[in-house]
């Protein structure tokens, strides 16, 4: 399992650096660089995909005398991230992975054990009966993992994504439908300048992610899987 601690930050720090100003990315957007992480897309593939757009971008600019529109969502760099990833993945069929220590993955039981009662008492605070098993089974987690030598962060993930899903369905029955169809309605309007640049399948997905990013802020609630676990 790669620890890409920094997937979101380098994402959001090369999008600022080409885009030549300091721009905050928006909820769309943060929903779509995890849209990216959960299909797999390699942080050198999203970060190439970016310089690949914004070099097409700034030869056109030059040929426009600087009339073009100024980039304003990380959607418009989705079309090359996806070309970029496909190239990758081609250059890397047969090359062998190396080896990654749990030390050197900062996946260390303690820490993973830390976090995952740290998550479970998250969940406790919530006032939805729904969330209880989910406090109780990280809980359980928690205690295997210290007793496991070495924890085995892949099957260990798997449960996770697993515990998300129930996570984001609790979410989703404590929402009334006014909320959800409110926060649908903004995902596409904010996705409506780039829907040329993104497949349905893309635009389903980052739209069911902006719900529930949306969500978890309004309750005070954090992901769960070990992508999301502190450095520190």
């Amino acid at each position: 399992m790669l620890n890409y601690f920094n997937y979101f930050t380098e994402i959001e720090t090369r999008f600022q650096q080409r885009r030549g100003t300091l721009l905050l990315l928006s909820t769309l957007d943060w929903a779509l660089i995890e849209m990216w992480r959960e299909a797999g897309v390699p942080l050198e593939a999203v970060l190439q995909g970016i310089d690949d757009a914004f070099d097409k971008y700034d030869q056109r600019t030059q040929k426009t005398a600087g009339r073009l529109r100024k980039v304003n969502g990380l959607a418009w760099c989705a079309q090359a991230v996806m070309s970029a990833t496909e190239a990758m993945r081609d250059a890397a069929v047969g090359a062998a992975k190396p080896a990654v220590t749990a030390a050197e993955s900062g996946f260390q039981p303690q820490r993973i054990a830390a976090y995952l009662r740290q998550n479970a008492a998250m969940l406790e605070s919530q006032p939805d009966a729904a969330f209880l098993s989910l406090v109780q089974r990280l809980r359980t987690l928690a205690d295997e993992v210290e007793t496991e030598s070495p924890p085995s962060t892949e099957d260990l993930e798997i449960t996770l994504t697993a515990l998300e899903e129930r996570m984001f369905a609790a979410l989703m029955l404590s929402a009334t439908e006014d909320e959800v169809v409110a926060l649908r309605a903004q995902a596409a309007r904010e996705l409506a300048p780039y829907r040329g640049k993104m497949s349905a399948v893309q635009l389903k997905q980052v739209t069911e992610q902006f719900v529930h990013k949306r969500l978890m802020e309004a309750r005070g609630v954090s992901r769960l899987s070990l992508f999301y676990m502190s450095v520190e």
